[in-house]
C-alpha cells in the first residue's frame, strides 16, 4: 500500500515538474512580440529564441530575420564585450528562415552575416575573432586578437560541431560536414569536410554532383496532400500498401 502511494506521489510530482517546465519554456521564449529583456536591432515576425537562451549581448547590433528558429542555449554576441557602442550599423546579421541548433555560438566581434534559409546543427561555432600568438613571451590570452568578417551564403547546411573561423566566406547552398573546421573561401554548391575543411564534392550544371551522390534523391510529398491523408497512409498494413502500389502502377 505504502509503495503504491509513494509511486502515485512520484508520478504526480513528475507530471507537475514537466508541466511547470513546459510553462517556463513557453513563457521564457523570445519573439518579436515578447522580446523580454533583449532589445535586438531587429527581430522578424515568426522568429523564436527557445528558453533558456545562451549568452546574448550587443543585442542592438544583432538583426534576426523572419521565421528563424534559435534553439536552447544558443549564444549570440556582438562586440568584444557587453555595453560597447558599436556604431550605427549592425554587426551580426541573420537572414530569414535560419535555424540555429541548440548550444551553437555565433561570436561577432566584427561583422558576421548568415544568409537566408541556413540550417545549423547543434553546437556549431562561428567566430570572427581568433587569438594571436605573435609575441612568444606574452601569454596568448593577453595578446590582441585578430578579427576578420565572416560570410555564410544562403541555403547552407552546417553540420553538428562544425567550426567556422574568422575570414571564412562560404558560398550558396554549401554543405559543411559535422566537425569540419572552415576557413577561407568555399565555392557555391560544394560539400566540405575535415579539419582543416577541404572540398570533397562539387556540383556543376553539365555533370551534376561529382563524385555522384550515393543515394537517390528523396521524393517530395506531392502538392495538395493533406496531413489527414499522410496519417491514413501511415496506418496502412504492408499488404494494403502493396495493393495500393500495384493499383497505382496499373493506372
Amino acid at each position: 500500500m505504502f509503495s503504491s502511494l509513494a509511486a502515485w506521489r512520484r508520478g504526480v510530482a513528475q507530471r507537475a515538474v514537466h508541466a511547470g517546465w513546459d510553462w517556463v519554456q513557453r513563457t521564457g521564449a523570445v519573439t518579436a512580440r515578447r522580446p523580454g529583456r533583449l532589445r535586438f536591432g531587429a527581430i522578424g515576425e515568426g522568429t523564436r529564441l527557445a528558453f533558456p537562451q545562451g549568452t546574448v549581448f550587443g543585442a542592438p547590433w544583432i538583426r534576426l530575420g523572419a521565421h528563424c528558429v534559435v534553439g536552447e542555449q544558443v549564444t549570440l554576441t556582438a562586440g568584444l564585450m557587453p555595453d560597447l557602442d558599436l556604431g550605427p550599423d549592425p554587426i551580426l546579421r541573420i537572414g530569414d528562415g535560419v535555424v540555429l541548433g541548440r548550444g551553437s555560438h555565433v561570436i561577432a566581434d566584427t561583422t558576421v552575416t548568415i544568409g537566408d534559409d541556413c540550417y545549423f546543427g547543434p553546437y556549431v561555432y562561428v567566430t570572427s575573432t581568433n587569438h594571436s600568438y605573435d609575441d612568444p613571451h606574452t601569454p596568448i590570452g593577453k595578446q590582441w586578437p585578430r578579427m576578420e568578417p565572416v560570410e555564410i551564403g544562403p541555403g547552407c547546411w552546417v553540420g553538428t560541431g562544425a567550426v567556422i573561423l574568422p575570414g571564412a566566406r562560404i558560398g550558396r547552398n554549401v554543405v559543411v560536414a559535422a566537425g569540419a573546421v572552415v576557413r577561407g573561401e568555399v565555392p557555391d554548391h560544394t560539400v566540405v569536410a575535415g579539419a582543416p575543411a577541404r572540398v570533397v564534392r562539387t556540383w556543376c550544371a553539365e555533370r551534376g554532383w561529382e563524385p555522384p551522390l550515393r543515394t537517390p534523391a528523396p521524393v517530395p510529398i506531392p502538392e495538395g496532400v493533406t496531413p489527414e491523408q499522410l496519417l491514413a497512409l501511415g496506418e496502412l498494413t504492408d499488404l494494403e500498401a502493396a495493393r495500393l502500389a500495384e493499383v497505382e502502377g496499373n493506372v
